[in-house]
């Protein structure tokens, strides 16, 4: 039975399951590290004279409609170099199995990693509720931020907007990357003065995508007069829209004579009753 259990696939690839324990809403499975000696961190000297043990506990993926435990057995071994300065150090398992320092397993953590790219904070949060994975929507974000790639050059075409710290009370301003389509910088506030500091400090922007509001246009004209401003894309809809309705408020006696009609409401050719 201990040879089956060895051969599972229950466990991350480089540990040996011990024991294992099935409640009605758990599975506890003691495991320790299939290595016989473990590398001294500091100087790399390999040693298999293990000084004492401790139990690290992990999170691991779901299965059988139960939530997964793993109490890994860690042995702490002496360094035979003489001179070394970690004496004593404890066995490293592997990235692949679990990062340092962390209470969740790597394919654990990749799950979640899925789950807050697909879905965001909230709705991956209810999914992993009903998957068995106890994790809150602020965890899910952080993991996607500490995980992001850094970016491999400084953004050359951003878009800037405001946004609401608090609706209503406190505004700032966003930066996004639109060549990469990621948020580059969040500034505190949406004062000109700001903006154009940030934009000081980056001289490598080339191309500013904002609103058809002055004050962001001033703030990059006083900073970087030779940027090239562009309005972003909902404004350019939205020009083009109110350019459209406005040709057909103008055209309205010749649209109602083409129909022979005496009097046609603008909200049957256009969507034009918001502004009438």
């Amino acid at each position: 039975m201990a040879q089956i259990h060895q051969r599972s696939s229950l466990l991350p690839p480089g540990l040996i399951m011990e024991r294992l324990r099935v409640s009605p809403g758990e599975i506890v499975i003691l495991a320790r590290s299939r290595q016989l000696w473990a590398a001294c961190p500091a100087c790399g000297r390999r040693s298999g004279q293990v000084h004492s043990h401790y139990e690290r506990r992990l999170l691991d993926v779901p299965a059988h409609g139960r939530q997964v435990r793993i109490q890994l057995d860690v042995r702490r071994f002496r360094c035979g170099r003489p001179g070394c300065l970690r004496q004593i150090f404890a066995e490293r398992v592997g990235g692949a199995v679990v990062q340092p320092f962390a209470r969740r397993t790597a394919r654990l953590q990749d799950l979640l990693h899925a789950l807050g790219l697909a879905l965001g904070g909230r709705p991956g949060e209810r999914l992993a509720e009903r998957l068995l994975i106890a994790v809150s929507r602020d965890t899910l974000l952080r993991l996607i931020r500490a995980l992001a790639p850094a970016s491999a050059a400084a953004p050359r075409v951003i878009g800037i907007d405001d946004w609401a710290w608090k609706r209503g009370h406190r505004y700032g301003t966003i930066v996004c990357d639109l060549e990469r389509h990621c948020i580059v910088d969040v500034l505190p506030d949406r004062e000109a003065a700001t903006v154009a500091a940030r934009l000081g400090a980056h001289p490598e922007v080339d191309i500013v995508s904002r609103d058809r509001g002055g004050g962001y246009g001033q703030a990059v004209t006083a900073a970087r007069p030779e940027v090239v401003q562009v309005a972003d894309r909902w404004h350019l809809l939205e020009n083009a829209s109110r350019a459209f309705l406005d040709a057909v408020r103008r055209s309205m006696s010749p649209i109602r004579r083409a129909l022979s009609a005496g009097r046609i409401k603008p909200a049957l050719l256009t969507s034009a009753e918001r502004i009438q």
